[in-house]
């Protein structure tokens, strides 16, 4: 009964916001002259010039902008009204200010303008982590190790310093200048004027040979041209003899529905249903593979977490239920609604919900949500309560929602899609000390020192050489004798958990030094998914 009496205002509400923007997709408040004045504790009738059967709303904010006691601005009333509103409906429905537009759109944008730099703050300075080769400040001789300590002639150092600060101030409108002032050595500082150019924005993260007949490929998200970086590293891959292939989408939370067809399209057979959108509003619409894919013979193992969501599980539902791979890793977000995005005139937009996602058996991907946002989001907290991310027993398929693949195994329903092979997480990565050296940075920045110290003496030596060369030198004793010096004093570490440390301190200083593949490379040596992986792969032969 609460749940009903709080629907019906937010459904005219809905309404009324409809009626404003659809249209002109402007809002502009009508300016009525009070007929009569409203009296104080009694019944009054409105004025004539408002017309109160046009849509609640909007009536009532002619009412406000006339009566009311301080002066309104009615645009920011209506600014509050929104979010509310879209989070009423359901959690992934959201309006977007004019403000926040550009930043929230960039996301999954494949280019930007900027000075083709990475970097980390250390020691409240900017340190460049790596220089874009081809970039604007490549051309230039900006070099990693570099420190950046002024932009545009203003000092840019201290405590205040933030991520968002530096890429405010770094990135802007392609043809752009943006002066800055790095330091190098230690030593001497260097001035460069840098005309802002247009920087990639890679997706697939990684791509490499795990082994000998077995290619593995990190996919951080599904943006504009990471079908095109797929098919270009998966072209690379077969070229080094890869045939099997491990496609890791851990912590992936989604992004362009067309993107991630056009890749289970390589993948799957002519006529094979990738998904179907369904909503009240929208017809069912299937998305069927055409038979030109480069990768259906390919042997093919999926990783998904409990932080892959939307297009990740878009990839991994069409592969399980097509019995075209083997999933592995815990179970998925469960994010399974269909956004479009439509502006609203002034700069804003809204993302909203128009239908779900269903994989080829049926299933929809979505997990409920009629509980309200709150306890959605608090749903992983609840996983981990319930020991269902440590221990497969602890997961309890609904046994009402069965559904099956082509083959005629059985899947369920219920939200999110569930591994064929569970990967628990590594309690050992939970560790108090583990924590508190990523909480702190205190691992990442004994990294980055490390890297700019060696960076000349390292810069020369192959990947294997590279990594040989860290695994002898002694790094978890250096990084405990760093963490103490710091303030955090070692407690007595499992062999687990030093391995996995050293292991850690080892990738990312390949990180600094080289790029994500030398990382990974280095990572994935201690990492339990990626030894499931391997093993069913070795297992379908």
């Amino acid at each position: 009964m609460n749940n009903r009496k709080l629907l019906t205002p937010l459904l005219l509400a809905a309404a009324a916001i409809c009626g404003i923007y659809i249209g002109k997709l402007s809002y502009t408040v009508r300016q009525p002259k009070p007929t009569t004045q409203p009296q104080s504790d009694t019944a009054w009738q409105l004025p004539g010039d408002i017309n109160a059967n046009s849509n609640k709303l909007q009536t009532m904010l002619d009412i406000i902008r006339l009566f009311y006691v301080d002066k309104v601005e009615t645009d920011t009333i209506i600014e509050k009204i929104l979010p509310q509103l879209l989070e009423d409906l359901d959690p992934h429905s959201v309006y977007i200010p004019a403000k926040d537009f550009e930043s929230v759109d960039q996301e999954l944008k494949s280019d930007f303008g900027g000075i083709g730099v990475q970097f980390s703050i250390l020691s409240d300075t900017i340190n460049i982590v790596s220089v874009i080769a081809g970039g604007p400040s490549s051309v230039l001789g900006v070099m990693p190790g570099d420190k950046i300590i002024k932009v545009n002639g203003h000092d840019f150092v201290g405590e205040e310093l933030s991520n968002q600060m530096v890429m405010d101030s770094l990135r802007g409108e392609i043809g752009t200048q943006v002066d800055i002032t790095v330091l190098r050595g230690g030593e001497s500082t260097i001035d460069y004027s840098v005309t802002r150019g247009i920087i990639p924005m890679t997706s697939v993260d990684a791509a490499y040979m795990i082994e000998p007949s077995v290619g593995y490929m990190k996919i951080d998200r599904f943006a504009e041209r990471t079908y095109e970086e797929m098919v270009q590293n998966i072209a690379k891959l077969k070229s080094e003899g890869c045939q099997k292939l491990i496609v890791d989408l851990r912590g992936n939370s989604g992004g362009f529905l067309d993107v991630v067809n056009q890749m289970c399209n390589e993948f799957l057979p002519a006529g094979a249903l990738i998904v179907y959108t369904e909503g009240a509003h929208q017809q069912r619409n299937e998305v069927r593979a055409n038979g030109v894919g480069t990768c259906q013979d390919m042997q093919v193992v999926v990783m998904i977490d409990e932080y892959s969501a939307s297009a990740s599980e878009i990839f991994a539902g069409a592969m399980q239920d097509n019995d075209r791979g083997t999933i592995v890793g815990r179970r998925s977000f469960g994010k399974g609604l269909v956004q479009t995005q439509m502006p609203l005139g002034d700069g804003s937009a809204m993302r909203l919900t128009i239908a779900r996602y269903h994989t080829p058996s049926g299933r929809c991907i979505q997990r409920p949500y009629g509980h309200g946002t709150a306890e959605y989001y608090s749903d992983l907290t609840t996983r981990y309560a319930n020991g269902e991310l440590f221990d497969a027993d602890s997961i309890k398929n609904d046994e009402t929602q069965i559904y099956h693949t082509t083959g005629g195994r059985v899947v369920y329903g219920g939200g999110g899609i569930m591994p064929d092979i569970f990967v628990p997480r590594d309690s050992a990565r939970a560790s108090d000390y583990l924590y508190k050296l990523r909480a702190k940075a205190l691992l990442y920045n004994f990294a980055l020192e490390y890297a700019n110290r060696h960076r000349e003496a390292y810069s020369n030596l192959s990947i294997d050489q590279l990594i040989n060369k860290l695994e002898n030198d002694n790094l978890l004793s250096q990084l405990i004798s760093y963490a103490s010096r710091n303030g955090l004093q070692s407690t007595s570490l499992s062999t687990v958990e030093r391995d996995i440390i050293e292991c850690e301190t080892q990738a990312y200083i390949a990180r600094n030094l080289r790029d994500d593949n030398a990382f990974y490379r280095i990572i994935n040596t201690a990492d339990d998914g990626i030894n499931a992986a391997l093993k069913a792969l070795r297992t379908d032969d």
